[in-house]
């Protein structure tokens, strides 16, 4: 089986976790948390960077830590996975959806500023698969109406956008380290942030707000949360930062490779790059258009057949019976490119001869 995406593991994950455990220092406290939270943020080149028990975790603290909440209302994307508009939801706050871009897949910046009102505290731009949204426009808008960015940079550690990485251009970013990202911790998330006061309330919140009095009693002057990420965890994402450049070289590598081999081929059609991005492909996505010769799900059972993991691309969220009171804008595009997206084999083991297998497959079924 090839499969869609698994994780890679060839460093000291096993002599980072084992120290952990002869240490018996497995819970949210040990060097290897701040290691992490430090070696992180030297490498996205933010601030501050607070780890958290998963990507959802550091979103949701990312909308606390700003104050976001009931009533309030926040424009995101509805071709995402689900976590930022649950999210929006965790806080009381409301979610107002926005369209999506068909030639990279990620939110319209151009129909933001349709979607504001009185009541828009914040904007969430999905850096979906790994390519970032435009963010010069996002935080033009977001300057102009007063407004904070959370960016969901989740599928994105390595991408870039004019030479800064995803997740450091808006007021607070987010990263997820679940089995399928371009490096894991198991479960897990991280929050950075360059406003050093936003990284300090972060980790406060994220602790329970506990503080240490001199008798060594614990002491809650507000509500917090336990967002902790245990040690083990960290040393495991410590020893998976080493080698995040080979891993992203290679992602780049045979998203190359599948550009080449996919390159006309009749109803497919690949996604863009632009000029001032550098995506880190987590996912490598096409389309499927109507002049191919079968249909997305049929594709995707073709694949199936032969043994071949593929996705198709998240389903639009605004259709879904949770949220299919929320206002949103047009949503042509999202309604188009959810019905013909898919999702190819990702990991970063994959080899050229397991690309040039799925992309066979492809070519079969092309009229």
């Amino acid at each position: 089986m090839i499969p869609l995406c698994i994780p890679e593991t060839r460093g000291n994950e096993w002599k980072y976790v084992k120290e952990c455990i002869d240490t018996n220092w497995v819970s949210s406290v040990g060097s290897y948390v701040d290691l992490f939270e430090e070696k992180f943020a030297e490498y996205v080149k933010a601030e501050k960077a607070v780890v958290t028990m998963n990507g959802t975790a550091a979103l949701q603290l990312a909308l606390i830590t700003l104050g976001i909440g009931e009533k309030d209302e926040v424009i995101v994307p509805s071709m995402t996975f689900i976590s930022p508009v649950n999210t929006i939801k965790y806080v009381g706050a409301v979610p107002v959806f926005c369209d999506v871009c068909r030639d990279t897949f990620v939110m319209d910046a151009e129909k933001i500023e349709e979607l504001i009102t009185p009541k828009t505290k914040a904007i969430i731009p999905v850096h979906i698969y790994g390519h970032p949204v435009d963010m010069d426009k996002v935080m033009k808008i977001a300057e102009k109406y007063n407004l904070y960015v959370i960016e969901d940079a989740t599928e994105a550690l390595g991408s870039t956008y004019k030479g800064k990485m995803a997740g450091t251009i808006g007021h607070i970013g987010t990263y997820s380290f679940n089995g399928n990202k371009l490096i894991t911790t198991g479960a897990g998330g991280m929050l950075v942030s360059d406003n050093l006061e936003y990284g300090k309330r972060a980790k406060y919140l994220s602790n329970q707000t506990k503080t240490i009095l001199d008798n060594k009693g614990c002491y809650h002057e507000e509500v917090g949360y336990n967002f902790r990420m245990p040690n083990l965890l960290a040393a495991f994402g410590a020893a998976q930062l080493e080698n995040v450049e080979e891993y992203l070289k290679t992602k780049r590598e045979n998203a190359a490779y599948y550009n080449q081999l996919l390159k006309g081929v009749k109803g497919i059609t690949i996604s863009s790059e632009k000029e001032c991005v550098k995506n880190c492909y987590w996912l490598y996505s096409v389309l499927v258009e109507d002049d191919y010769g079968i249909s997305r799900d049929e594709l995707i059972a073709k694949f199936e057949q032969e043994e071949i993991q593929t996705r198709p691309f998240f389903m639009p969220v605004h259709e879904m019976p949770p949220y299919k009171e929320c206002k949103h804008g047009d949503m042509s595009v999202t309604k188009e490119i959810c019905s013909r997206g898919i999702n190819l084999p990702s990991s970063v083991s994959l080899t050229k001869k397991q690309i040039e297998a799925v992309c066979n497959v492809i070519k079969k079924y092309s009229k």
